[in-house]
């Protein structure tokens, strides 16, 4: 008996930790519930979990229902000063992650896009890719005092990309497009042994034991001579505006390399080439217009018309297919496209966001030509492009 009565006593952790998990989990509830007389958690909050509550209740409580005591009604009100503080508030009380969710369901369930006109709003705010596609979208009615501020914002973004992106891509293609160019008298440290063993397995001398290579096949070296041509066009349909911001960067990123000739193109219904501007993605950036129809066709047309070297070109469509054009003919051109030589990449969406929204007849049509439609990740597109220039299968996501 003395021994069953000791054994809690000695073991204190386990006697204690109980009761606070089962806390820790009626706060978490609370905070999650909202505090409503029916969240059945019988928990009060106060300090910093009251203030946590307060701006999850400003921006997700019902505002239709008179809240009791000390809790806020919803809503962020109609002034920038007082979004302001709730933003200071957020950034103080939630992680980056958790602050840049709360912000995107602020402009969407409270109609916050005008207050992101002005600079003390932006200045604000935890900037990341939505951000700067709300920033965009905005962009023609917004005024010169805030337009300064909207582009150290977006540059914030886009340099922080670039930081992430760059050394990755630069090193994935520049490694395929060696691989790309064989070369017949290769080095001995260029010498590519697979390809090399695989090619003159006729020459195996059994006595020997040993393969006697009459041909070397080798990568090529970089050289300055262009290799290959990429030609980005670019959906800015207001639904794309998260892959238009991370193609951007990657245009500015291939643009950088001397060995590919870059190409930039957006489109709605109208079709504007970007390229001269590819060597700042800001510029690229606030040079397109978010929102609007779509017209793949007309796109395709022009892309179609700047291509010189069938052979060596990518063509990567950036779209979730939506076409207001001409279909037959749109499909039209990708089949002549692939029949000239083209790498053709189809790509619905480029962003962490997961598979969008699409046309799943469009999608099928152009997978029957040989270029399947698959939503592509960030860090995902220097492998698909690194497949396209080395012409060899590309790695779609398993989606199933």
């Amino acid at each position: 008996m003395s021994t069953d009565t000791d054994a809690p006593a000695a073991s204190g952790t386990a006697v204690t930790e109980q009761p606070a998990d089962g806390h820790e989990r009626l706060r978490r509830w609370r905070l999650v519930l909202g505090g409503d007389a029916a969240d059945g958690t019988g928990c009060a909050l106060s300090g910093r979990d009251a203030a946590m509550d307060g701006a999850l209740t400003a921006l997700y409580g019902k505002g239709d229902k008179p809240q009791s005591g000390r809790e806020r009604s919803a809503g962020l009100g109609a002034s920038a000063p007082s979004v302001a503080r709730w933003l200071g508030d957020i950034r103080t009380y939630f992680p980056s992650s958790v602050v840049q969710v709360m912000q995107r369901d602020a402009i969407d369930r409270l109609g916050l896009s005008t207050l992101l006109l002005e600079p003390e709003m932006l200045q604000a705010v935890e900037a990341d890719v939505h951000l700067v596609g709300t920033l965009l979208s905005l962009n023609k009615a917004m005024p010169e005092t805030t337009k300064e501020t909207a582009r150290a914002v977006v540059r914030k973004v886009v340099e922080d990309l670039e930081k992430r992106l760059a050394t990755r891509t630069r090193a994935t293609l520049t490694g395929a497009l060696d691989r790309s160019a064989r070369v017949s008298r290769p080095r001995h440290h260029d010498i590519d042994w697979n390809r090399t063993i695989a090619a003159n397995l006729k020459n195996y001398l059994p006595e020997y034991r040993t393969v006697v290579p009459e041909r070397l096949i080798g990568y090529g070296r970089a050289s300055q001579s262009v290799k290959k041509e990429v030609i980005l066009c670019i959906d800015q349909s207001g639904s794309m505006a998260a892959s238009v911001v991370y193609a951007s960067v990657f245009g500015a990123v291939l643009a950088s390399m001397r060995s590919i000739s870059t190409r930039l193109v957006v489109f709605d219904t109208a079709v504007v080439d970007l390229t001269d501007q590819l060597d700042d993605p800001v510029d690229v950036l606030f040079g397109t217009q978010l929102g609007g129809g779509t017209d793949i066709n007309r796109a395709l047309a022009y892309c179609q018309s700047q291509i010189s070297r069938p052979a060596e070109t990518v063509v990567v469509l950036i779209s979730d297919l939506y076409e207001g054009g001409i279909r037959n003919e749109m499909l039209k051109r990708v089949s002549a496209m692939k029949a000239s030589g083209v790498q053709f990449v189809t790509l619905l969406a480029l962003s962490d966001e997961g598979a969008p929204a699409y046309d799943r007849e469009h999608a099928a049509a152009l997978a029957a030509l040989g270029a399947p439609a698959f939503a592509c990740t960030p860090d995902l597109f220097p492998e698909v492009m690194a497949a396209a220039i080395e012409k060899r299968p590309l790695p779609v996501p398993d989606t199933a």
